[in-house]
């Protein structure tokens, strides 16, 4: 049931990310340096579930081969995840990253054809840096959950 909440709010987030014009007031939130001070402050209470997809939706974002309208979306779904204020606040108990993990995912299932084997290394590295030796089984599980494969 968590998990349908999670999805269902980012479906209606994804919305404003489509949308070019509505996307750019949280295009204008990313930058590289404003994604990493949020994923390192808040990795641990955040877990790896919601840093997985920002970080592969991070690497999707520097690579060469992902178009710039893909672009668009992605920095406007990072811009989401770095915001402060959202529509439950990242600090709430338990919910905190509800609403940020349901468009996370959202987006990377709809970007999924651009993530290649580089980029998961890429975030798997990160992970591996971040939460100490993580099981490969479990990162393998949670591409299977996140990208429906």
């Amino acid at each position: 049931m968590k998990k349908f909440r999670t999805i269902q709010i980012g479906a209606n987030l994804y919305s404003l990310f489509a949308d070019e014009f509505k996307s750019a007031r949280f295009r204008r939130h990313y930058s590289d340096a404003s994604f990493w001070d949020k994923v390192k402050r808040y990795s641990k209470e955040a877990g790896m579930k919601v840093v997985y997809p920002a970080l592969l939706l991070q690497y999707m974002m520097k690579s060469d081969d992902v178009p710039l309208k893909a672009k668009l979306i992605l920095s406007a779904a990072l811009g989401y995840f770095i915001l402060p204020i959202d529509f439950i606040p990242d600090f709430a108990p338990l919910l905190g990253f509800t609403d940020d993990l349901g468009v996370l995912l959202l987006i990377v299932r709809q970007m999924a054809v651009y993530i290649t084997p580089e980029i998961r290394k890429q975030a798997r590295q990160h992970l591996h840096k971040w939460f100490g030796e993580t099981d490969s089984t479990q990162l393998d599980l949670l591409d299977k959950e996140y990208l429906l494969k």
